[in-house]
């Protein structure tokens, strides 16, 4: 047997790895319609935790404040900002009695420590169900909290929510951002809809502040100062306790980095929490990018060398078409048609990025959230 032709059937088997994820992907959430319906307003606390955001705050929080919900409080989670984020939060306060600040002081052991702050915001809400989002983001609609609390039941105790990025024009790394984004999301609502939940994003996030307690909160990761959502959702949530939301009106938006070092930076710090995941969900996601990039370099190798080219070309074209496919629905489910036709590309310098980074996490992690 050739080496070309042990190259082949590698890649054959890698092609098949990849039909099978976005087979699974397509028909776990691709194609699944979304149930809206919408519950009584049951009491919610909104946590918001904030460093160094002062604009973000004056131009996002009354986004939050006109929400369409009767019965929420809003815990703005200063977090020993440098800038005017206080005071700018206390001029909200003033005005509206919906609001609540928890001051949070410098502290040396937990000095940087994103999770800390949120404790204590977690701490000083009054009520038991908790919706999360980030000091940057905003609900694309007044209806944000009616679709994301409706999915709150006696079993479900976690929603999680999509949180989109604001679209630039003619911006290769808006595109990327908003392509991982996309692709992310058909993961983690794709493996919740399968029955193994594995994190969520505190963009859109939400769960019970009971859920909390009993799992004794960020404790058991309290030292990575990354992963206060992802972590968290891994270690507590499973088949039966966890939602998906992913209406239109449920979405929030953010604005994305603007530069590819700003956003390596951030990625670095994702990237970083994915260690501490459960074995199981290693293991699940490991396979996939592993299948991705060997997808890639296989199939460049092979093409380069010209064997097999006429069964090459079909495996090659069966991926695209179910990849685009599944990606496409994902797509429009969630509002970012446009990056379908060059998704191929952006999949490809994805790859490479991500490689580049998982390289530079094995030197050095990112040691703080701002």
């Amino acid at each position: 047997m050739s080496f070309t032709t042990i190259l082949f059937i590698v890649f054959a088997v890698i092609v098949s790895i990849q039909v099978i994820y976005y087979l699974s992907f397509l028909f776990s959430f691709s194609i699944k319609r979304e149930d809206t319906y919408l519950k009584k307003h049951i009491p919610v606390s909104v946590i918001i935790c904030a460093k160094n955001e002062a604009q973000n705050i004056k131009k996002n929080l009354p986004f939050i404040i006109s929400q369409a919900y009767s019965n929420f409080e809003i815990v703005l989670v200063n977090d020993s900002s440098s800038d005017e984020t206080l005071e700018v939060m206390k001029e909200f306060e003033a005005k509206h009695n919906r609001i609540k600040i928890v001051d949070v002081k410098t502290n040396e052991a937990f000095w940087g420590n994103k999770k800390y702050a949120l404790t204590l915001g977690i701490k000083a809400s009054s009520h038991d169900f908790l919706v999360f989002t980030d000091a940057d983001c905003r609900p694309i609609s007044n209806q944000w909290l009616a679709h994301v609390s409706s999915k709150f039941s006696n079993q479900k105790a976690i929603v999680l929510g999509y949180g989109a990025y604001a679209k630039k024009r003619l911006s290769l790394l808006n595109q990327l951002i908003r392509y991982e984004t996309v692709m992310t999301a058909l993961q983690y609502f794709s493996y919740a809809n399968l029955g193994i939940p594995y994190m969520g994003v505190g963009r859109n996030l939400a769960y019970r502040k009971g859920l909390f307690f009993y799992n004794n909160g960020f404790n058991g990761h309290m030292a990575i100062k990354s992963g206060d959502d992802d972590l968290f959702i891994n270690e507590v949530a499973h088949a039966q306790n966890t939602a998906i939301c992913v209406s239109k009106e449920s979405f929030t938006e953010s604005e994305p980095k603007k530069t590819f070092k700003d956003w390596i930076l951030q990625k670095r710090r994702h990237i970083s929490t994915s260690r501490l995941y459960k074995t199981k969900h290693k293991i699940l996601l490991g396979l996939f990018y592993t299948s991705q990039l060997l997808f890639w370099v296989l199939g460049i190798l092979l093409l380069t060398l010209g064997d097999h080219w006429q069964l090459l070309t079909v495996l090659i074209s069966l991926r695209f078409v179910i990849q685009l496919f599944s990606f496409g629905l994902a797509a429009k489910k969630l509002e970012d048609t446009n990056l379908v036709l060059i998704s191929p590309f952006l999949e490809l310098f994805l790859i490479t990025t991500q490689l580049s980074i998982f390289s530079a996490n094995l030197i050095a992690t990112p040691k703080h959230w701002k």
